[in-house]
């Protein structure tokens, strides 16, 4: 079970939504959340992976010179 609290405006436009289409707020929130979370994830793995990498003791080099370096 999850509770969540919107603002008013966005309780206000599911709920006109719900009674549009006859589906529950919670079948819109639902959706909604299934359809996020794929991207909330890949935010949070690009950020821990930025801070790892940055807590790190690697350095980085330029593409160009990547690319002198491998002959490309």
């Amino acid at each position: 079970m999850l509770a969540v609290r919107l603002s008013e405006e966005t309780e206000a436009r599911l709920d006109r939504l719900a009674q549009r289409t006859g589906r529950t707020k919670s079948y819109y929130a639902r959706a909604a959340i299934e359809h996020y979370i794929d991207e909330l994830e890949e935010l949070f793995w690009e950020q821990e992976a930025i801070a790892q990498w940055e807590a790190s003791d690697k350095k980085t080099i330029p593409a160009e010179e990547l690319y002198v370096t491998l002959g490309l």
